[in-house]
């Protein structure tokens, strides 16, 4: 070890850490990371960078902080845990890591990352599951443009809401369904959206220039009283939203299964973190907040950095493959997981002397 590092004495080591791992430098590393593999041609196997999940991943802390909080379903009843809570595209990249504390809801994070969005990815629907789904959800990305794309739990309880009033005399309350009354077993005020309509856009406007964290306004809004018409409004809206994909949910399977597959991807990714964060023992040993922050962060630069390399590898595979007079078909090769960690060595040799660094320049080594 000491051989391949010669160049780097513990004083250096230890300005690097100080100077460079800081949030902002981590932040623009993970986005020109995320941006490579983006403009590399076997990355559009898997997606056009257009589609986008989240998910938290819990990580026991052994410090005191104020951020954890018990989580007996994974840690036991006396054991701390604060959560991981990545967005990651259909390319598998994660372009924004936030840690939150477990006892909060998952939902209020959602558009954070999709704001907070520094990569050149274009994000334009994002895929949860029911710990992400809120109304008020639905509503706050159907004003910022967004497809919200949840996958839902007890689908056979939900309820689904009809439209009553509207500034346009007759349209919905003229009407009269019954055959779908069973169905539309509540409703949702138009008059109502339609008056706090220009206070809902400024919502959305201070959102996407980020004047506001967009957890903060979700916050606000999910626990305003029911005397705050322009909340009331956003929820209506995202009631009415939520309807709309719920009956595409039920009668669109390529839907499900693009939900399905995405939500999957996550979990491949979640795996590869737990692998990656020190030979799955990994726990913040730290309750400090920006050090949490920070391995965290670098926890996500480290999964790009291996999918890159698996990119990259495969993209080699597919050229050989080719000059022998062999090709894949796109569908078997979006099939192919670039996240694969059998060959990661997560406590191996670092070797940063010139040697290898000229098998780098070469071409022989990545």
């Amino acid at each position: 070890m000491a051989d391949s590092t010669e160049d780097l004495t513990v004083r250096v080591l230890q300005h690097i850490s100080r100077t460079c791992v800081r949030d902002e430098t981590i932040r623009c590393a993970n986005a020109a990371i995320v941006n490579y593999h983006r403009a590399l041609d076997v990355s559009q196997y898997w997606g056009k960078g257009q589609i986008a999940s989240s998910d938290g991943q819990r990580f026991g802390v052994r410090g005191s902080s104020l951020l954890a909080a018990f989580y007996p379903r994974y840690f036991g009843y006396y054991d701390r845990a604060v959560s991981i809570y990545t967005h990651l595209s259909d390319q598998y990249s994660v372009f924004n890591t936030q840690v939150i504390s477990c006892a909060e809801r998952e939902a209020l994070y959602v558009l954070d990352g999709l704001l907070e969005n520094d990569t050149e990815l274009p994000i334009r629907t994002h895929i949860v599951d029911t710990a992400g789904c809120t109304d008020q959800v639905f509503g706050l990305c159907y004003l910022l443009g967004l497809t919200f794309m949840p996958r839902l739990k007890n689908l056979a309880n939900r309820r689904l809401f009809k439209p009553v009033g509207s500034p346009e005399e007759g349209l919905f309350g003229s009407r009269s369904y019954p055959q779908l009354d069973a169905l539309f077993s509540v409703t949702v005020d138009l008059n109502l959206i339609a008056e706090q309509w220009e206070g809902l856009v400024r919502v959305a406007a201070s959102l996407k220039n980020r004047v506001v964290s967009a957890n903060v306004i979700a916050r606000r809004l999910a626990s305003s009283a029911s005397s705050n018409r322009l909340a009331k409004a956003l929820l209506h809206l995202g009631q009415l939203v939520r309807t709309i994909y719920l009956l595409r949910y039920f009668n669109d399977p390529d839907m499900r299964q693009q939900v399905r597959t995405q939500l999957n991807r996550g979990e491949a990714r979640q795996d590869l973190a737990q692998w990656l964060f020190f030979a799955d023992q990994g726990m913040f040993l730290s309750g400090d907040y920006y050090q949490m922050m920070n391995r965290a962060s670098c926890l996500s630069v480290l999964s790009n950095a291996v999918l890159v390399y698996n990119t990259l590898r495969i993209g080699r595979v597919l050229e050989r493959a080719k000059a022998q007079g062999q090709e894949f078909t796109p569908e078997a090769v979006a099939h192919v997981s670039p996240l694969v960690r059998r060959h990661v060595i997560v406590n191996g040799t670092y070797d940063f002397s010139p040697a290898q660094g000229a098998l780098v320049d070469r071409g022989l080594c990545v």
